[in-house]
């Protein structure tokens, strides 16, 4: 069975963050749809993935939103979780070109917006960043 819009967007950025270096630097290939247990930090997760019809009269498409969490437990604070996701958006954000969605093509790929928050335990921060991606 074929991926639908929203596992095949999720494969494509998951192989164009773990390239990026800029990605790398910072957490490796920890880029996880569900981390392990024993995880190290920081990390980078997958967390909604929303797909929506965005159909023509002639092309069945998806403008499929994505949440990324950017978890830190640095002595930094807050500064590495946006790190993370400012290298997240420099890697994903209008880069159509690195991203590869195999069985659909990617219209486009931006940046909407991120947060950042400290996590209820105190131990360390979470960044999300947001994305929409337009697939035919």
């Amino acid at each position: 069975m074929a991926d639908g819009f929203a596992l095949a967007i999720q494969k494509g950025l998951r192989a164009a963050l773990v390239a990026n270096a800029g990605v790398t630097a910072i957490v490796s290939t920890r880029v996880y749809d569900e981390p392990p247990q024993a995880v190290t930090f920081p990390y980078l997760r997958f967390d909604q993935i929303t797909a929506n019809a965005f159909d023509t009269d002639s092309t069945v498409g998806s403008a499929v939103d994505i949440t990324i969490e950017a978890n830190s437990r640095s002595a930094s604070g807050r500064v590495e979780a946006v790190q993370m996701v400012e290298a997240v958006r420099a890697a994903l954000h209008r880069q159509e070109g690195s991203v590869t969605v195999t069985g659909f093509t990617l219209v486009e790929l931006i940046f909407q917006t991120y947060s950042v928050t400290r996590d209820t335990d105190g131990r360390g921060y979470t960044a999300v960043i947001a994305l929409q991606a337009l697939l035919e």
